[in-house]
């Protein structure tokens, strides 16, 4: 059974329990960033996936909160648990009103709840993620957080992450479904990957922007292939998550 956030715009006085909204920055990046988010509609489309009786879960915005964190500062799933216990501002955008002691949850929940969801539910968090993202937010790095405990690698869900991630989920579609394909360009995506980890290196940041058209046109290649040589059943069951790839490969970041 689906669990329920706190109310953050309403909470009850608790003595024993330090308000977050009383001592944090409601006006820094990550915040503002929680506020853009429709975490209603987020939750409404990803309730389909629990069951309507047992025991509550955890809910839906802390578990999608932390795997965006988890996205955007680059964290594994067990450092994520760790840092949110510490960190106010992490616990302000996955819900909480009041600072908490305790973990959210067992680093394991975050793998129960991926497999819960499936590809469909993860893309759409991170196309969410993405859409949020689309003027670049570079002031985010002074997000104001425990700077005992925060490290200021920060790594927001790029665009070509999530196209890289699509032409991985065509492959494996294409063939769990037989198709073959015309071409995989598997050894030029290993080059094309190379070349994005010098992207900030201003001598090579025009062959990285290059990758980065590169791997969105192949992307569409291989969606558009896909969608030709699927059979009509087959393409309804996969109604979603083609959507989903054709949708970020539209974003466009300015």
């Amino acid at each position: 059974m689906l669990g329920k956030s706190p109310n953050q715009s309403a909470p009850q006085t608790d003595i024993f329990k330090p308000l977050l909204s009383s001592f944090i920055d409601l006006k820094s990046p990550l915040i503002v960033l929680c506020q853009k988010i429709n975490w209603t509609s987020l939750e409404a489309d990803l309730a389909k996936f629990y069951a309507s009786k047992g025991a509550p879960s955890k809910p839906i915005r802390l578990m999608a909160g932390l795997l965006i964190l988890k996205q955007m500062f680059n964290k594994s799933d067990e450092v994520i648990v760790e840092e949110w216990k510490q960190n106010p501002y992490y616990q302000y955008f996955t819900g909480e009103i009041y600072f908490e002691w305790d973990f959210p949850c067992d680093p394991s929940d975050l793998v129960h709840f991926r497999k819960r969801i499936g590809e469909e539910g993860v893309m759409k968090i991170f196309a969410l993620s993405l859409e949020l993202h689309k003027d670049k937010i570079e002031q985010a790095e002074e997000v104001i957080t425990d700077t005992t405990v925060q490290e200021k690698n920060i790594t927001f869900p790029t665009d070509t992450k999530l196209r890289l991630k699509s032409i991985l989920k065509l492959t494996e579609i294409a063939q769990k479904q037989g198709i073959k394909l015309k071409q995989t360009f598997k050894k030029e995506l290993k080059t094309l990957k190379v070349a994005l980890r010098f992207a900030h290196h201003p001598k090579r940041r025009k062959q990285a922007n290059q990758a980065q058209r590169r791997i969105k046109t192949i992307a569409g290649i291989l969606l558009r292939e896909v969608e030709r040589k699927l059979q009509p059943t087959e393409k309804e069951s996969y109604t979603g998550i083609l959507s989903l790839i054709e949708k970020v490969l539209n974003i466009q970041l300015t």
